[in-house]
């Protein structure tokens, strides 16, 4: 009887474990946690947009005038597509520091503030597509050092400077296509060493010397051969095409060679140097020559100072013609004159 006693407990002990361990409670946490991120107006979403869980806020087609308020460290995407954002100020994006997508295609954007993207350091990519960008500042895009994908295409960029840019040692695809581009900037490409991705279509191109670092990255990384085809390059005065791949080195050689780095760092250094040397050898030749002149002079002054005086002669030689001189009052001029 005591051993019954004693196993008669088990099954029930097992049932409480059996509730207790039920997953009850973590369904009743995870949706007590998602239904408040899931509704516009939750602490950790802006006040317009729609949050899901994971990070994502969706403020698509809301027509917003600006950038929304209330952006959170939580944020790891951010879909502002389709609205009309003309401009983005400083700080644009302040607190949400750790976002890492950011949409902003179609808003009609015509200006971008040169600290517009400060403070995320986080994002990788960055879709700035089909807007209206004429020009970018220099160091607009100097923060975004874990940018992996960039895409400024359908924009009216005639000009793509180094500088705007920036060092973006991530960066692995470029969409540059349907702009205004005849040339990009030499030095552009290399300062973007893990780019293999470049997206050059739409852009009126000009075959010329300008686009020899340009032809020469595509040597380099192959474009794919149904974009290839579309990648023309017109002739100044000229109405034919040439695909910017079919140009090879040989192509530029009338071209001037730039001059390497290691030749710059010489122009530089012995340039500014030779013009001193110059300036301060003109400077001691002057000098040298007014010191001269003057001791020249002092010695006439000298020279005459101690030379004894002539007198004068007491009589003057006669006019060797036999005339008087009109201002001898003994000559007959000055007598019919008086």
């Amino acid at each position: 009887m005591r051993g019954l006693s004693w196993s008669r407990p088990r099954p029930l002990l097992l049932l409480l474990l059996l509730l207790l361990l039920s997953p009850w409670p973590v369904w009743a946490q995870v949706s007590a946690t998602a239904s408040p991120s899931g509704s516009p107006g939750a602490p950790d979403c802006p006040e317009v947009c729609t949050c899901v869980p994971g990070g994502l806020a969706s403020c698509s087609a809301l027509s917003l005038p600006a950038v929304p308020a209330g952006l959170s460290l939580r944020l790891r995407a951010l879909l502002l597509d389709h609205n009309r954002v003309r401009a983005l100020p400083p700080g644009a994006f302040a607190g949400a520091g750790a976002l890492q997508r950011l949409d902003l295609r179609e808003n009609g954007l015509h200006s971008v503030h040169v600290r517009a993207f400060w403070g995320l350091g986080a994002l990788q990519l960055l879709d700035l597509s089909a807007n209206q960008l004429e020009a970018l500042a220099p160091g607009t895009f100097a923060p975004l050092r874990a940018l992996r994908n960039l895409s400024l295409a359908g924009n009216r960029l005639a000009r793509l400077e180094p500088a705007a840019l920036g060092a973006l040692p991530l960066l692995r695809s470029l969409s540059l296509q349907d702009n205004e581009l005849a040339a990009l900037a030499p030095g552009l490409l290399g300062r973007l060493p893990a780019l293999d991705a470049l997206h050059l279509r739409g852009n009126p191109w000009g075959c010329g010397c300008a686009l020899r670092p340009l032809c020469a990255w595509l040597r380099r990384h192959p474009l794919p051969a149904s974009e290839a085809e579309t990648v023309l390059c017109v002739w100044p005065g000229r109405l034919t095409l040439s695909p910017l791949t079919a140009f090879s080195d040989a192509a530029f050689s009338h071209c001037a060679q730039p001059l390497a780095l290691r030749d710059l760092a010489v122009v530089y250094t012995l340039g500014p140097a030779s013009f001193l040397v110059s300036l301060a050898s003109c400077l001691a030749l002057g000098s040298g020559l007014t010191a001269c002149r003057a001791r020249r002079r002092r010695l006439r002054l000298r020279t005459a100072a101690l030379r004894p005086p002539r007198p004068p002669d007491p009589n003057p030689d006669p006019d060797p013609h036999g005339c008087a001189s009109p201002a001898d009052p003994g000559s007959p001029a000055a007598a019919a004159q008086a």
